[in-house]
């Protein structure tokens, strides 16, 4: 049984695109590179690693686990299963982000266009250069590496700070914006961050990030070659003085869960306010009202972590406590989906109930109104989806969604008994219609959310159909059986 902890840290996997806007591609067959696809696939995803004496080489690792390689002659290769002397490069981050990759052995830069990619050139000019496009899911959890503490958007101050020990809440939602080889942070209200510590409406060159990798972590340069780093005692997140990254520049990102609050049959908040018993009995929605949810890899099924760090867990003659700290067998849960609600099996087999007194007890062995919950996702206000072939992002020439593009687009979310209602940037809202997901509708049209798996949802229309990407790349809802998308993974 796999055991999730409160968030585990992403691994920076990344596309590099060249001069011409081609993402560079290591094919099955052969073991060749290219630089022909104009999107970001399997094919297209690297992985950085650097060596372990010398922190200035680095070794490019593609989705089949082979090395990136450059003979002394600059021909181009990925085949190596461990790196060797030809795979070693040095990695220069240019001033506008892109990378130039220099053979360290052979000392001669890689580049090229198409399938004419070498290792050669004495300099590095533009067809040498590599902008950086991260290939996770841009919203995330920020974590600092001196502090060991999480950014959040703090509202009274008007500013991200980097003190809470847990990423709890909204507040704690960061969105990674990418355009044009640059990065904006945004908060979960739709602001961006500006060197000077400023939360704006309206991105600028202070709100621009040149994304640097180094031993596997995160930072952050602005347009004055300065890094972002947490100031003071409550670490607000600016740009500080420093032009060479130490400790205090550096930042994990964390995987976001999922994280939600459950109204009872009593229409009450479940909460852990009155102790370690779970009950229905609150009128309002604080951390101690709010629950991650952690998917367990193996089983699918679902654990429910306090603001505290302890589980919901199955004790003696079926109630509901917060009191686990480990996870086993009773701090397990199915979810049932039942349109507008839930319902909870516990590791008993019976299902969680709303009792008189609003304490939860696993002792139904029927879905009844006593047995159903009203289950809010609260910490994607704003929404970004990728499925198996890409993110989903408005069609350029139509009202339809395409789910095989590199770059995203970014949706707001609107709760609703149960239910979602999805808006984009023209304020229109997501409807089916023909089996077509459409986004220009003038009223909103409810979805449902199924949190199926780890790292994923499935989304069913209001026709009772789930959404998938067709062979085109077109999103629809039509499907009789669940196609899920990523929420918070790769």
């Amino acid at each position: 049984m796999s055991t999730n902890g409160v968030s585990q840290a992403l691994k920076p996997q990344f596309g590099l695109v060249n001069h011409e806007g081609r993402y560079l591609t290591a094919e099955t067959f052969g073991f060749k590179v290219n630089a022909l696809a104009p999107s970001m696939k399997k094919k297209q995803i690297w992985t950085l690693e650097q060596d372990d004496e010398d922190g200035q080489t680095v070794f490019l690792r593609s989705h089949l686990g082979r090395y990136l390689e450059a003979d002394k002659d600059g021909k181009v290769k990925c085949e190596a299963e461990t790196p060797n002397d030809d795979c070693r490069f040095l990695l220069a981050a240019q001033p506008d982000g892109r990378w130039a990759l220099q053979s360290e052995p052979h000392q001669r830069y890689f580049g090229g266009s198409a399938d004419h990619l070498t290792c050669f050139a004495q300099s590095f000019g533009e067809a040498e250069l590599w902008a950086v496009h991260l290939s996770l899911h841009p919203q995330a959890n920020l974590l600092s590496v001196s502090r060991k503490r999480y950014a959040h958007l703090a509202v009274p101050e008007d500013e991200i700070t980097v003190d809470t020990n847990i990423p709890w809440g909204v507040d704690s939602l960061i969105t990674l914006v990418y355009q044009e080889g640059k990065y904006s942070l945004k908060t979960c209200d739709n602001r961006f961050l500006n060197n000077d510590g400023k939360l704006v409406r309206v991105a600028g060159p202070g709100t621009d990030y040149t994304l640097e990798i180094r031993s596997g972590k995160l930072t952050f340069k602005d347009y004055e070659e300065k890094y972002l780093s947490p100031m003071g005692p409550t670490g607000t997140l600016r740009s500080g003085r420093c032009t060479k990254p130490g400790k205090d520049e550096l930042f994990d990102l964390e995987e976001s869960h999922p994280q939600v609050v459950f109204q009872g049959s009593n229409n009450r908040f479940v909460s852990i306010r009155q102790g370690v018993s779970i009950s229905a009995n609150q009128d309002d929605e604080t951390d101690m009202e709010t629950f991650q949810m952690e998917i367990d890899k193996e089983t699918k099924k679902c654990m429910f972590r306090t603001s505290g760090g302890t589980y919901w867990t199955l004790v003696s003659q079926g109630g509901i406590e917060s009191t686990a700290t480990e996870i086993t067998e009773n701090t397990l849960f199915d979810i049932k989906w039942l349109g507008r609600r839930v319902a909870l099996k516990a590791s008993n087999g019976k299902y969680v109930c709303t009792k008189k007194n609003g304490q939860l007890a696993a002792v139904s062995s029927i879905q009844g109104d006593d047995e159903q919950f009203v289950m809010k996702l609260i910490n994607r206000p704003i929404l970004i989806l990728r499925g198996e072939s890409g993110f989903v992002c408005h069609h350029k020439s139509s009202n339809t969604l395409d789910v095989n593009r590199s770059v995203y687009d970014i949706f707001t979310l609107l709760f609703n008994d149960g239910a979602y209602q999805i808006k984009g940037n023209s304020e229109k809202f997501w409807y089916i219609s023909s089996d077509l997901v459409c986004t220009d509708g003038d009223t909103a049209e409810d979805f449902f959310f199924e949190f199926l798996e780890h790292g994923r949802v499935g989304i069913k229309g209001n026709n009772g159909k789930y959404l998938r990407a067709d062979k085109g790349g077109t999103l629809k809802g039509d499907a009789d059986r669940v196609d899920t998308f990523s929420l918070w993974e790769y």
